[in-house]
Order: C-alpha cells, then sequence, then structure tokens
C-alpha cells in the first residue's frame, strides 16, 4: 500500500508515518516547509512540498495513493491565529477531500480531536454519540475542527470512504513543538506550575494514537468516529505523576477558576500586547480547562483493538525524551525528532 500522510512532521503524524512503515507500507508526505522535510529524511520517506491553506501540492500528493491519512492541522491558543486555523483546518480539509475524490476515492482516515465531542454535564466520560454545536464555542480551534469534521461526514454521507478518528491528549517521544499537552509536561518537569485547576484530560500514549489511525483504516467503518484515547486523569494527578519522573516535588496549590480566569484576561490583553509573543496564559485554554475533558474509547479497543499502553509508561518516555532534548533549550531549539532504535517504542 502507498499511504499518503499530511501533516507527517508533526507530534501524531510523525507517529503514524512510523507505524505505516513499520507495517511495511510506502509512505508519501505532504509537508510546507524544508525544515519538515529535513525532519523526514531518516525515514527515507518520499516527501511533497504543499500548503493545505493555499491547497499547492494536494493533488500531487494524493494522486496514486492507495489510503490517504489526513493528520494535519494547525493548534493555537492565540485568538488572533483563527483566520489561519480556518484556512488550515477547514479549508485546508474541503481541498483534501475534493483532491481525494478526484482520484477516484482511496479510503482515508480523517484526524479529527476530542474537541468535537460533547462533554457530558455530569462530567462522565463521553463517548462518540455527542457532538458539539459549532456556534456554542468559543475557541477558534474547536469551531474549526468541528466545522471541518461536519465536511468529513457530509462527505461520507455523499459516498466517500472515510474514518474518523478522535484523539484524546497524546503524550510521549517526540513532541517537538510541544503539544499542549507535552507543554504542561515540560513546564511541570521544569516546576514551572505552581498549582492546578480543578480539571482533567484523558491522556493517551502517542504510539497508540498512531496505531490506532493504521487500525481504523483496516478496520473502521465509514462515516464512524472513533476516540483514540485511554486514562482520564486529573491534572493534578498527572502533576503527580510527572513529578515523581522527573524527580520534583508536585504542585500542591489548588488555583480557584476565577483566579487563573482573571490572571489569564490580564496576561493576555494587558501583558502579552506590551511584552509581544503569544500569551502565556492564554485565555482560551483556561476556559477549556473549566470543565473536564473525559472520554471513553471503550469503542475504539472494541472494534478497532486500539492498545492501552499505560499512561505512566507514555509518561516516562515524554519526560525522558524531553530530558535529553528540551530541558537546556528553548522551544525552537529543536529542529528534528530523536529516533529510536528499530523496535523501539513509537
Amino acid at each position: 500500500m502507498r499511504a499518503l500522510v499530511t501533516g507527517g512532521s508533526g507530534f501524531i503524524g510523525f507517529h503514524v508515518v512510523r507505524t505505516l512503515l513499520s507495517a511495511g507500507h510506502s509512505v508519501r508526505v505532504l509537508v510546507r516547509s524544508r525544515e519538515a522535510a529535513r525532519r523526514l529524511e531518516p525515514l527515507g520517506v518520499e516527501v511533497v512540498m504543499g500548503d493545505l491553506a493555499t491547497g499547492e501540492g494536494i493533488g500531487t500528493a494524493v494522486a496514486g495513493c492507495d489510503a490517504v491519512f489526513h493528520v494535519a492541522a494547525h493548534y493555537s491558543l492565540d485568538r488572533r491565529d483563527g483566520p489561519r486555523m480556518y484556512a488550515v483546518n477547514v479549508e485546508g480539509t474541503r481541498r483534501v477531500l475534493a483532491a481525494v475524490r478526484r482520484a477516484g476515492g482511496p479510503r482515508m482516515v480523517y484526524t479529527s480531536s476530542t474537541a468535537t465531542i460533547g462533554l457530558r454535564a455530569d462530567g462522565g466520560p463521553a463517548d462518540e454519540s455527542r457532538f458539539v454545536d459549532p456556534a456554542s464555542v468559543r475557541s477558534a480551534y474547536k469551531r474549526s475542527k468541528i466545522l471541518a469534521e461536519n465536511l468529513v461526514l457530509d462527505a461520507c454521507r455523499e459516498g466517500m470512504d472515510i474514518v474518523i478518528v478522535n484523539p484524546s491528549a497524546p503524550v510521549g517521544w517526540g513532541d517537538v513543538k510541544p503539544t499542549p499537552t507535552g507543554r504542561i509536561v515540560l513546564d511541570a518537569m521544569k516546576g514551572r506550575i505552581p498549582g492546578y485547576v480543578e480539571t482533567g484530560l484523558n491522556v493517551v500514549s502517542v504510539g497508540d494514537v498512531a496505531a490506532g489511525h493504521l487500525l481504523a483504516w483496516r478496520h473502521g467503518q465509514s462515516g464512524e468516529r472513533y476516540i483514540l484515547g485511554h486514562q482520564n486523569m486529573h491534572l493534578s494527578e498527572i502533576l503527580q505523576v510527572v513529578a515523581e519522573l522527573a524527580g520534583r516535588r508536585p504542585p500542591k496549590l489548588r488555583i480557584p477558576f476565577w483566579v487563573a480566569w482573571c490572571a489569564a484576561v490580564v496576561d493576555e490583553f494587558v501583558v502579552t500586547p506590551v511584552r509581544g509573543g503569544p500569551a502565556r496564559i492564554p485565555l482560551a485554554g483556561v476556559q477549556l480547562a473549566k470543565q473536564p475533558m473525559y472520554f471513553t474509547a471503550e469503542k475504539a479497543v472494541r472494534e478497532l483493538g486500539l492498545p492501552q499502553t499505560p499512561v505512566r509508561q507514555a509518561l516516562a518516555e515524554a519526560v525522558a525524551w524531553f530530558r535529553t532534548f528540551r530541558m537546556h533549550g528553548a522551544a525552537g531549539d529543536v529542529t528534528e525528532h530523536a529516533i529510536p532504535p528499530a523496535g523501539g517504542k513509537g
């Protein structure tokens, strides 16, 4: 099988590429920058330069492929990035769907997000039957992913063969940017998190998420959504595990939500315009934390055979990787993935 992966230089996408290669498949990757292409050089994949926001290279990348894994997305908690997220996440997905139609409709796996899954009012684990109204959310990222997933569901109703996967909060090695969850791990390792708010996440090994993509292509039902997740953990519990792994004391201070909200407002609207750069306490992130984001991956485990690697093991891999490649440099210092030996995790 020849598979196209969009976003193959990103955290999840890179692991999807590795999973496909390990299964013996030929992989082509659509990338936007030369830097991203360099990260993929050690894997020996075919690279096509392109841009989801403009449509450049998409048709070339899809042509001749037996499978398309549309993983790429632009994630940001910065409200100023809203237009970019819409261009990449919504219009980019529209362009990929059109290219797949023109290519004769190879089976596609679309990487959505648990941001599109409606949370339960009682705080219990939500499943794939719950949807979010895009008009009801303030986060530009969440809205863009909901709109994009709706495009995919419409395409399925029109006869396209697409399986949707909804990763929760993946952790593991190789989180270059890092992702928001990876930033929590890294900041906790450095002792930069003085306290926690009353919230929680569903945490999953990024290796399991990558395996879930291939399992979805093999076994998933077209038009169905599958949450790729594992363990629901309170934020304080996540910080406790990371602190133990990093040899630090975990934060004990519980921060009321209104204090976190006030701090975010001041940082985003007063401090950031003077300091420049992205907000250090994004208001969108605080708003997302207002309710625990708990999910169940029972459907993916049952129908796809999604593996469930212990979350502590995945966090240990993240801590070890950050300690080696990120602890002594700024966020932009790392320009390539550290790749474990053949047969290693990932």
